[in-house]
């Protein structure tokens, strides 16, 4: 069932159309990710969706109270709360019933014996319950702590929290809410890779529809099971993830421009009937048969392109009304402006020639007891000894804040050790490719920083700028008015220039749409020299990488092996630990009765039937704590001293009930 659809969006600024005649829907369930170049349209476009922007033609259906929950890349969220009461007010229906369920719980207190009243409340705290009302807080610190806040932000007022952080909070407050639509422009945006690994998780298992904006190719094929492409201002759909995507638009490109061109070569071969015959008087009625039948196919190929026309089973259902004939000369020009029914592959025209300089040595880079760090500060990583030989790529991964960028600064020499040495191998020449671009000069233009690399003539400078899309007067740019994704193509720029063999690159990919992503990693993949990056692309990690390092707090573990292999060492070992675990505990519980049934005279089917009962009463108690704690915080905020002790009593005796059933569990399974 579609929740919502759209037919004819266009959508234009001024004279210039972003994109038109786009019709889609989305499905129950469905998990979309669009893609597509930068200014292509996609933020227009899912504004347009949800309601924050209005096409300029169109109509959009939307199901009666569909609940959108929407994600911009630069969210306000405006407000006076913590973090916490951000979170809380998620649950506001909740809450609102908890408070009522309190005021119940006070008449009865007033009349024990109203068995309706009774009814009533058993009721509703059974369905309070089913609705998770005893475990939304449970559920905020597992999505609070799976989007990498520590418990010390809980609290924080969100006026406090960066950019960063506030865009996580939305983002929590979001998946808590649970609209029936999710729509995340750039959700990976501000998140570690330990972060975005449980975001896929938790989307993997949504039960609504989802819409995403990425430019994080392995996100995708992990979450999505539909692409949206929008370019040159069509929409195309394709099934499957991000890779299945890339394999149909090329198979479907093949296949329509075969058609195209099959077509195009019947309607000349039409049109050159119609010119040789039109003329003689014993032809010119089949010519102009011809003609006709041609002025028709062209003004609907025009009207409803080349793949629905010819899949279109007659002439009535292409739905093309009466067309005029065509003069030749129209027939002519009409044959010649016809395109292929789909995009061409985007091939994006930026061109990176890393030509490694020298030969360096077989080992490029070496480490002997480093620890990196900043001086009057904990160390923040303790390095393994390593040696990095030529035609490597290693991979730095983990969480923000660990030390990643300050280990590259340290093997860059720019930061020196706290302890330990590193060492670079004979002939090595390093290019750092810095992730906050330090390296540009705010006030120079970008033909100087590329002559500041080296000297040559202007034209050639000029030239090289080309290759990365600077053209015309943009050289004379200076580097402050640069967007984040010029910058990235500058400082490549520079990098090119560099003659490195060794190549230290700090997030490489950020900024960079999808089509420039593949263009740099096509680019990397052929560097003949070593390369040593840090990057939260997996995309790109895992085409290139031949080590991963992962740093965790204090320390850095070294694998030798793809990504992919990588993910697979680490579920294994989970799994391996997982299993043995269980192992235990099941072995806990086999000998638990054998032990224990001369002291307790249980036999061992007694003993797993008490065992299961106490299992439950456990359940049960933690639910009834939750509960009183509820109605202790009511009474205590209204003043009522007698309610708050006759609670108190409850709880007390609820916790060591609580109490003596886990000392109870845990004699049985010792």
């Amino acid at each position: 069932m579609s929740i919502l659809s759209a037919a004819g969006l266009s959508k234009a600024f001024g004279a210039k159309d972003i994109f038109s005649g786009i019709s889609l829907e989305i499905p129950h369930g469905a998990k979309i990710a669009l893609v597509g170049p930068n200014g292509a349209g996609k933020t227009t476009l899912i504004r347009i969706l949800v309601g924050q922007d209005e096409p300029s033609s169109g109509t959009i259906n939307r199901m009666r109270g569909l609940r959108i929950g929407y994600l911009p890349q630069r969210p306000e969220l405006l407000s006076a709360q913590t973090l916490w009461e951000e979170m809380l007010s998620a649950f506001e229906a909740l809450q609102r019933r908890e408070a009522a369920l309190l005021q119940m719980a006070q008449q009865i207190s007033e009349r024990p014996d109203d068995a309706e009243l009774l009814e009533r409340y058993g009721a509703a705290q059974h369905a309070f319950e089913r609705d998770g009302g005893y475990t939304y807080e449970t559920r905020i610190k597992q999505v609070l702590q799976g989007l990498g806040f520590e418990a010390d932000a809980y609290h924080k007022p969100l006026s406090l929290l960066s950019g960063g952080q506030r865009t996580r909070a939305l983002l929590a407050k979001l998946l808590l809410q649970q609209p029936e639509l999710l729509v995340l422009d750039e959700p990976t945006n501000h998140l570690d890779v330990q972060a975005i690994e449980w975001l896929e998780g938790y989307l993997s298992a949504w039960r609504g529809a989802l819409l995403l904006v990425s430019h994080d190719r392995y996100f995708m094929d992990r979450v999505v099971n539909t692409i949206w492409e929008l370019d040159c201002g069509r929409l195309e759909s394709y099934s499957g993830n991000y890779s299945a995507y890339l394999a149909q638009r090329q198979a479907r490109w093949d296949y329509h421009l075969k058609l195209f061109e099959s077509e195009r070569e019947r309607l000349l071969a039409d049109l050159d009937f119609i010119k040789r015959n039109i003329a003689r008087e014993s032809t010119n009625a089949r010519a102009i048969g011809k003609l006709r039948i041609l002025s028709r196919e062209l003004a609907a190929i025009e009207q409803l392109g080349l793949i629905a026309y010819k899949n279109a089973r007659s002439w009535s259902e292409t739905g093309v009304g009466g067309v005029r004939l065509y003069t030749v000369a129209e027939a002519e020009a009409a044959i010649k402006a016809l395109k292929p029914s789909s995009v061409r592959p985007r091939q994006v025209r930026m061109r990176l020639n890393l030509q490694s300089g020298a030969r360096s040595g077989d080992k490029v880079l070496m480490t002997h007891n480093l620890v990196v760090g900043y001086a009057a500060q904990a160390p923040l990583l303790r390095v393994p000894d390593l040696t990095l030989y030529r035609g490597e790529v290693a991979a730095i991964i983990g969480p923000n804040g660990v030390g990643k960028s300050t280990l590259l600064k340290t093997l860059l020499g720019a930061l020196p050790p706290l302890a330990g040495e590193r060492k670079l191998g004979a002939q090595v020449k390093i290019g750092y490719f810095a992730q906050a671009h330090e390296s540009l000069s705010e006030e120079r233009t970008l033909l100087d920083e590329i002559l500041s690399v080296r000297e040559q003539p202007i034209s050639q400078a000029r030239d090289h700028l080309a290759n990365f899309l600077f053209t015309g007067d943009d050289v004379f740019r200076t580097v402050s008015t640069l967007s984040g994704g010029e910058r990235g193509r500058l400082a490549l720029a520079k990098l090119a220039l560099s003659g490195a063999n060794l190549l230290l690159l700090d997030e490489p990919t950020n900024h960079l749409d999808i089509p420039a992503q593949e263009v740099l990693q096509d680019i990397l993949a052929q560097f003949e020299g070593t390369i040593l990056l840090v990057s939260h692309d997996r995309y790109l990690i895992n085409a290139l990488a031949t080590q991963i390092w992962s740093a965790r707090p204090g320390q850095l573990d070294v694998f030798v092996g793809t990504y992919s292999a990588y993910l697979a060492e680490r579920e294994a070992t989970k799994a391996a630990t997982a299993a043995a675990n269980a192992t235990a505990r099941q072995a806990r519980r086999s000998e638990a009765p054998h032990r224990a049934n001369k002291a307790d005279g249980l036999s061992t089917r007694e003993r797993e039937k008490r065992v299961a009962q106490i299992e439950a009463d456990i359940h049960q108690l933690e639910t009834d704590l939750a509960r009183l704690e509820a109605e202790l915080a009511l009474a205590s905020a209204n003043g009522d001293v007698e309610r708050v002790r006759t609670l108190g009593e409850a709880y007390a005796q609820a916790q060591s009930a609580l109490d003596a059933h886990l000392r109870e569990w845990e004699t049985l399974l010792a």
